[in-house]
């Protein structure tokens, strides 16, 4: 039997200089057939469609090892882990930060411990945040960094990495300032020089409501609302782009949501860019491979997101609602273009819960689909080919399940 990472959901992914694709952890089966959290480290080479194990445990729930904050170490790893959160830097490092998983108990909760992985040298480094669950959010003052500063625990945020090697947070589900466990809506940049956190936008609270404003037009009132489960992508300008999600709309009202956000750092400001204000939003697919200003995607939880190396944004399937308001698993393809600020439905089906289509495997054809899920992972390889990875959904019978199945679209 070929070695293969078992069926997960929600690991976290990314791809190396020489294009190599990356998996860590995520809930799913281990070599036993076990479920349970996982840490495990994996490579793929698009080259040769193999698979290699590069640490973490073979079995499920391990804990994390810490060692010494700020050093590497072989027996360095972090515990078993969901929802968790990646960046990677400009010189090939791999950052980490919470998801829900295991600290150095076996009690398991939220985590905000931040981990820095070297491939070069294959150690981990604990970088920052708590070694224990539950960690309370400290905010300090918005817009002062600080060594006392630091996001509370949580899971199924999004992040991006700036042209300066700074991570930045949004949202998720967890702790906010007060020990309160909900949604949430907190921006947060990190800078690695430093290992600073900096409290930049949004609320130390939970549960808020989004502050639309005009769409198109930034303003200081302007804030996504409390979410968790959304997608992000950053442009050639820098800004960060939000979109959908599970959370609240601008009436307070929680669910699905289809809206898209953009994030100015240069000015510190949020523009509502278009979808709805409102949770429940239906796709609005048009015409198969053609752009139109009146499509949007439905609102969703756990899509997969890539950007390619024309600047175009790239989301793929997710939880939520499809053309005619059903909500459940989704397997459409679709790509946003910043420049023109129109969506394209590629490909996939308009109706959630559709049975996978695989073809022969290592050939493409155009009947092939992967089956509808939520919770995959997703590189951008050579070419601008996409990849996909898991999740959990539905197979070639059906059946609704993790998966451990890989994926390849070239447009």
């Amino acid at each position: 039997m070929s070695t293969a990472p078992g069926a997960r959901n929600a690991p976290v992914a990314w791809r190396d200089s020489a294009g190599n694709l990356w998996l860590f952890g995520g809930l799913g089966y281990d070599s036993t057939g076990t479920g349970g959290s996982l840490n495990d480290l994996w490579e793929f080479s698009p080259t040769t469609s193999l698979w290699t194990w590069m640490g973490g445990a073979s079995t499920v729930n391990p804990i994390g090892v810490y060692g010494t904050l700020g050093v590497a170490a072989s027996t360095n790893v972090p515990g078993g882990r969901e929802a968790a959160l990646s960046w990677t830097d400009s010189t090939g490092n791999v950052w980490l930060f919470g998801g829900s998983g295991l600290a150095t108990t076996g009690s398991g909760g939220d985590l905000n411990d931040l981990w820095k992985y070297a491939p070069a040298t294959g150690q981990w480094t604990w970088m920052a945040g708590s070694a224990v669950v539950n960690a309370v959010g400290a905010y300090g003052v918005r817009g002062v960094p600080d060594s006392v500063s630091s996001p509370g625990a949580r899971e199924a945020s999004v992040t991006w990495t700036d042209s300066s090697d700074n991570l930045w947070l949004f949202g998720g589900t967890g702790f906010d300032s007060t020990g309160s466990a909900g949604s949430l809506n907190d921006l947060w940049e990190f800078n690695p020089t430093t290992s600073q956190w900096t409290w930049v936008s949004g609320a130390n609270t939970t549960n808020v409501a989004g502050q639309y404003g005009i769409a198109g037009v930034a303003a200081p009132t302007n804030v996504p609302g409390a979410r968790f489960t959304a997608v992000s992508w950053i442009d050639a300008s820098g800004n960060l782009w939000l979109f959908g999600g599970q959370g609240y709309d601008a009436t307070g009202t929680n669910g699905a949501l289809n809206d898209l956000w953009e994030f100015t750092p240069g000015t510190g400001l949020w523009t509502w860019v278009g979808g709805s204000s409102n949770v429940g939003g239906f796709g609005q697919y048009g015409t198969a491979g053609t752009a139109a200003s009146t499509n949007i995607p439905g609102g969703r939880e756990e899509p997969t997101a890539w950007t390619d190396s024309s600047g175009n944004f790239w989301l793929f399937g997710g939880l939520g609602i499809d053309s005619v308001g059903t909500n459940g698993y989704l397997d459409d393809l679709w790509m946003f273009s910043p420049g023109t600020g129109l969506w394209t439905f590629v490909k996939g089906s308009t109706l959630a819960n559709t049975t996978g289509s695989y073809g022969t495997i290592l050939s493409g054809a155009a009947g092939n689909i992967p089956g509808s899920r939520f919770g995959a992972v997703g590189w951008l390889g050579a070419g601008n080919s996409l990849w996909l990875f898991g999740g959990q959904g539905s197979d070639a019978s059906g059946a609704v399940s993790y998966l451990n199945d890989m994926w390849k679209y070239t447009p």
